[in-house]
């Protein structure tokens, strides 16, 4: 089977002068390609590199390929820029692993997945969604609960979310608010920051989709409001211990793990996905948000995870393809 490998690579995507310092953190890196290129030839497919943008417009015109393997984040800033290889694929007919155009799109607008997560009954943070400045005298803050955590609406991989980030009353909003609707170019989310530990869920698989593990991440130096931050990902040899699987009570793994389950249902993703909690002190976890497309590269949470339960990497991404051919069989030849 011919495989097509669809990515973004951080030296392949411009940047003009009023990015942000992270605006390439979501895109990949060649040792990060090259490594799921290699899991998919040691499984005995050749691969073809697409890469992204305009150069994967050109490749997938012009090579024949079964599947698609996708890891592309997609370009700009919108909303829906995820959905761009797979809205390719969908009209070009050629299958592809992960989550559909449709899911990714949802997944990515913050507050509407936890619009739809929370009408299933998922619990979540209280939010505020921000537009522009004059949102903020808008909005009635006296019953809204602070702390607080500021965001990007439509951001992964931790972009826009710096150890600055939680603000502990309403006079300190405006200036992160500002900072963030200036540098990231969409709207801002305001959203109840939940004391407790942060927990991260694997899901692989469709029918029904499984856990692949639970892991939470425990800061080494307990100091304040804990956030797993830009600063915290980059550095997370020296900052962080993974605890896979966590050591939290039975009933409270339980209702995560029926949380993610359910929310990767309702949200209609494919074959894979990363969902992520906040656990209160008194056990309840708070869905944050659901990553479709998690990222894959050797540091990455969900390799991090599967690695601690025993998987390699090469595991790791077969079983990502399998989900997404059992899905196509029997249109795709194995």
């Amino acid at each position: 089977m011919r495989i097509g490998l669809a990515y973004d690579l951080k030296i392949a995507v411009p940047l003009d002068e009023a990015s942000p310092e992270d605006a390439l953190e979501e895109y990949d890196s060649r040792e990060t390609v090259e490594l799921i290129a290699a899991a998919l030839t040691a499984d005995g497919h050749p691969v073809v590199m697409l890469g992204g943008g305009g150069e994967f417009l050109e490749n997938i015109r012009r090579e024949r390929v079964d599947i698609v393997f996708n890891i592309a984040e997609g370009r700009g800033n919108s909303r829906s820029r995820e959905s761009q290889v797979p809205a390719v694929l969908e009209m070009l007919g050629i299958p592809c692993t992960g989550s559909d155009a449709h899911c990714l799109t949802v997944c990515l607008d913050k507050p509407l997945a936890k619009k739809l997560a929370a009408a299933e009954g998922i619990a979540t943070p209280q939010w505020q969604l921000i537009t522009d400045e004059e949102d903020l005298s808008r909005i009635a803050w006296e019953q809204f609960p602070f702390p607080a955590i500021v965001k990007p609406a439509y951001e992964g991989s931790s972009k826009g979310i710096r150890l600055t980030s939680v603000v502990d009353n309403v006079g300190s909003l405006p200036a992160e608010v500002s900072h963030l609707l200036g540098a990231y170019r969409q709207p801002v989310m305001v959203e109840e920051f939940i004391t407790g530990d942060e927990v991260t869920v694997g899901i692989i698989g469709n029918a029904p989709p499984l856990l692949a593990g639970m892991m939470r991440i425990v800061p080494r130096k307990r100091d304040g409001h804990f956030i797993y931050s830009l600063e915290v990902k980059r550095d997370y040899l020296n900052l962080v211990d993974y605890e896979c699987p966590p050591q939290l009570a039975d009933e409270v793994k339980e209702r995560i793990a029926l949380a993610s389950l359910k929310v990767f249902k309702v949200l209609g993703c494919r074959d894979f996905a990363r969902v992520d909690f906040r656990v209160s002190p008194d056990g309840v976890p708070y869905f944050l948000e659901i990553n479709p497309l998690p990222g894959l590269g050797s540091y990455s949470d969900l390799v991090i995870m599967a690695r601690k339960l025993g998987w390699t990497h090469q595991g790791l991404i077969q079983a990502v393809l399998e989900a997404a051919l059992k899905r196509y069989s029997p249109c795709v030849a194995v």
